[in-house]
């Protein structure tokens, strides 16, 4: 299975002329890109702008709300995303955890949402803090599973394993106290990263029967550091943050994960 590079663009960047310029950078880029399959994910006022049909270079949402329509004020639909030609769709974010309180149960809703009306959903989960407290690694880890496992549990609640399901969910691990954005952020090392996500699948596999879900890192990813994960077989790809809106790193990410 190919590697997936999804690549969030988050509120960024100010001008449309330099999102087409990204965008146009990002199209460039794949032509030639083997074994790889990229996804923008730029905001919301970008997206009818970026109507292509590329089999490499794939469009995908940052956010996503859970009804069709109705009295959402500000909000956007799954119905309508996939009529700007939209394909995949970020649900969960940690971001959004943190800043908008959005809770396991609206997540739910918006993966349930998602799914039925045929958007591919990246559910990112990931514990909020590394607990220094706990100095054991073993402890750190099993914190970690524990944590994982419950946001799993409530965002895929009555979840089934069709083949809808199956086929369009990937799940992104990004520990929250990795990120760039976080004061002193450093990426988890790629040994506690592939333990994580070989957890993640035994997971999905055992309670929802689903045996070939991907499973994405998604802490503070760039070109300096993606090989030492992508390079393990159970890692399906990265979810990119701040480095997608670098032209230089996103040439080089994409290099690094095709040779």
């Amino acid at each position: 299975m190919n590697k997936i590079i999804i690549f969030n663009w988050k509120m960024a960047p100010d001008l449309l002329k330099e999102a087409e310029r990204l965008l146009a950078y990002n199209l460039r880029l794949t032509i030639n890109s083997k074994n790889v399959e990229i996804v923008v994910c730029p905001p919301f006022v970008y997206l009818p702008k970026f109507k292509i049909k590329n089999l490499k270079l794939k469009i995908g949402a940052q956010n996503v709300f859970w009804a069709d329509n109705g009295a959402y004020t500000g909000e956007i639909s799954p119905k309508m995303l996939k009529n700007l030609g939209v394909e995949y769709v970020i649900i969960g974010h940690s971001e959004r955890r943190k800043y908008l309180n959005e809770t396991d149960e609206m997540i739910n809703k918006k993966v349930l949402a998602a799914l039925k009306s045929g958007l591919k959903v990246i559910l990112c989960v990931g514990e909020s803090s590394r607990k220094s407290q706990i100095a054991n690694r073993k402890a750190q880890i099993s914190y970690a599973k524990q944590y994982v496992k419950k946001q799993l549990q409530k965002d895929l609640k009555t979840i089934s394993a069709s083949r809808l399901a199956i086929n369009n969910l990937i799940i992104a691990y990004e520990p929250v106290w990795a990120l760039s954005t976080n004061k002193n952020g450093q990426p988890d090392t790629p040994a506690d990263a592939l333990e994580m996500i070989k957890f993640i699948k035994q997971l999905l596999n055992t309670k929802y029967q689903m045996l070939n879900t991907r499973v994405l890192y998604g802490g503070s990813v760039d070109s300096k550091n993606i090989k030492n994960f992508i390079k393990y077989e159970e890692i399906d790809g990265a979810l990119v943050g701040n480095a997608s809106l670098k032209i230089e790193e996103v040439k080089k990410i994409i290099c690094q994960t095709t040779t």
